[in-house]
Order: C-alpha cells, then sequence, then structure tokens
C-alpha cells in the first residue's frame, strides 16, 4: 500500500481498513483475512479518489485576500479582527478553523460533521465577505 498510495495515506488506510474490518471478525472465521483487508483497503481508496475528484475547486484569484508586503498595522489587525467576527457563525467557524488553526477543509468537514462541498462554499462566503469589507 506504501508503494501503491504513499506512506502518508498508507497508514491512513490501514488505520481505517482495520476500522470497517473488526465487525467481519464478529461473525465467524475468515477463510482469507488478507485478501479482505486489500479488498477493503482498495475499496477505501478508491472512495478517496472518486471524492478527490468531485471537490468543488475554488477560483483563488477571486478569493484570496491581498497580499501585502509589509506587516499589517495595528488598525489593520483590529479591522480584520471586527470583520470576521461580523461574519455569521456557520463561516466565521470555518474561517478561524483554516486560517487561525491552520485545519485543513477536510479536518474541518469531519470536526463539523458537515459535507467537505459545505465546507468549501461556505469558505468561499467567508473569503468573498471579508474580502469586500477589507477593501471598503
Amino acid at each position: 500500500m506504501r508503494k501503491r498510495y504513499g506512506a502518508d495515506l498508507a497508514d491512513d488506510l490501514a488505520q481505517e481498513t482495520y476500522l470497517r474490518a473488526a465487525p467481519y471478525n464478529l461473525t465467524g472465521g475468515i477463510r482469507h483475512p488478507k485478501a479482505l483487508l486489500m479488498r477493503i483497503a482498495r475499496g477505501i481508496a478508491s472512495n478517496r479518489a472518486r471524492d478527490t475528484r468531485h471537490e468543488v475547486s475554488i477560483d483563488t484569484t477571486q478569493t484570496q485576500l491581498p497580499v501585502q508586503s509589509e506587516p499589517a498595522s495595528q488598525d489593520h489587525a483590529l479591522t480584520l479582527k471586527q470583520i470576521v467576527l461580523a461574519l455569521p457563525v456557520e463561516l466565521r467557524d470555518v474561517f478561524i478553523l483554516n486560517h487561525i488553526q491552520g485545519l485543513t477543509y477536510q479536518e474541518i468537514a469531519t470536526l463539523r460533521d458537515i459535507p467537505l462541498t459545505t465546507v468549501h462554499h461556505r469558505m468561499r462566503q467567508a473569503l468573498a465577505r471579508t474580502s469586500s469589507a477589507m477593501r471598503d
């Protein structure tokens, strides 16, 4: 699995495979345990690849906050804080988890038990509102 999917993904696949395979052990003897584990792992990898293909792509040219060459002044930092705090709760939550806490969209989706596409949609809205407010 490491050769096929890489070390990071292989570790995740192994863990999820064992979690999914655990109920099979309760039902009785498994004739070919290695084959069962590999089949489950391939299915999980296939699902992840499919989910990755169907992710909503974000047009970062329109939603990125402007990059400044010098550190933000205290006034700008305070203004940004006020703008972020004024966002609706759902948008603010996703924005803070990603930009402040450093979580990925997938981690946010898992943590908040929401679809990945919802995280993308909320982030797109939060960035658009924040960017617009900063320009004003």
